[in-house]
């Protein structure tokens, strides 16, 4: 047995329980009257600017008083619990266009934008397009309506504005990654153990040099950290390739416990992002979900969230597994000043 697996990390303020989150309001963070007038002025300044929203910059977005508490947040997201949800931005009353500058913005106080995908977009439009992952081997989960299990994004926050909210549906699930390890070694070592061994991950066609899989584990213990990685769904569809070993009852056994113990009452968060709100999470240490949504007919009010990924400043150090990465890769190398 691996001595990492034996360890827990019960003292690390990111291994909680959802039921004692849901208790508490200290992860809401409401902007108040003073800050979202600077952040509808900062709109309007950059708006006039008339310049590509990628190429806006900390200066074409002035928050005076925003702006450091934008980025004091990054001392929770990062050796804190790990997430937060802003709230009490402008939202319905706001075009995709301007909905971009407001989170790009807001962005630049808390790091810099990373790639989302193999064609290099900083901004993603989050909402249901009609395909299916199953049917489509390049459609990713949150272009669809389905029901998202439990993984993290890349790099190493992302943000989720939401613009709008679908008829029915739709609620955001977050779980302590740390935590779902900690119980794991509690009840089946061996599990937390195959965990960080190497697993095959489909990268959905998005990775410029063409490769189709990466290969890492879904728990990495590095410079005393317990940083993870995981894709449910997309180790389980890397299966479709020939030349991807099958997965073993071990393995597999692993992921759906993983799964099952994020599933387990008391142990998730469960809550609607509102128009206004951003969840913002820390991806070493947060697994995401979302439940399956209904959506409206008319096309203006479909559900609508906006997602950036970004490198934070204080960002930990990463496991060299992450340096060939397609949703890691960048981190890694900002890490080392490339």
């Amino acid at each position: 047995m691996s001595k990492l697996s034996t360890s827990k990390l019960e003292n690390d303020p990111a291994a909680w329980r959802g039921h004692d989150m849901m208790a508490r309001d200290d992860w809401h963070v409401p902007i108040n009257t003073t800050q979202r007038k600077e952040l509808d002025s900062a709109i309007e300044h950059a708006k006039g600017l008339d310049k590509n929203v990628l190429a806006l910059t900390k200066n074409d977005f002035p928050l005076p008083t925003l702006g450091p508490f934008l980025s004091a947040l990054n001392n929770e997201l990062e050796g804190g619990r790990g997430f937060v949800v802003i709230e009490g931005l402008p939202a319905l009353e706001l075009d995709e266009e301007t909905g971009k500058i407001a989170l790009w913005g807001i962005g630049q106080y808390l790091g810099l934008p990373a790639k989302q995908d193999g064609v290099g977009s900083l901004i993603h439009s989050v909402r249901d397009i009609g395909a299916s992952v199953e049917s489509t081997h390049n459609i990713r989960s949150y272009q669809t309506a389905d029901p998202i299990s439990w993984h993290n994004d890349g790099a190493d926050i992302f943000m989720l504005y939401c613009l709008r909210a679908g008829k029915s549906g739709g609620e955001s699930k977050l779980v302590s990654a740390v935590e779902i390890f900690n119980e794991l070694v509690r009840r089946r070592p061996d599990l937390a153990e195959t965990l960080e061994r190497d697993f095959w991950f489909d990268t959905r066609g998005q990775r410029q040099d063409g490769a189709r899989v990466e290969v890492m584990p879904v728990y990495n213990r590095h410079d005393g950290l317990l940083t993870a990685n995981m894709k449910y769904r997309y180790i389980h569809t890397a299966q479709r390739f020939a030349d991807v070993p099958r997965l073993t009852k071990r393995q597999r056994q692993s992921l759906q416990w993983a799964q099952d113990i994020a599933n387990e009452p008391g142990m998730a968060m469960e809550f609607p992002l509102a128009p206004g709100d951003i969840l913002v999470a820390n991806n070493y240490v947060t697994f995401h979900g979302r439940k399956a949504f209904e959506d409206w007919e008319k096309l203006e009010e479909k559900r609508h969230m906006l997602r950036l990924w970004l490198t934070i400043p204080n960002g930990r150090p990463l496991p060299s597994c992450f340096k060939d990465s397609r949703i890691y890769g960048e981190a890694y190398e900002r890490r080392l000043g490339v």
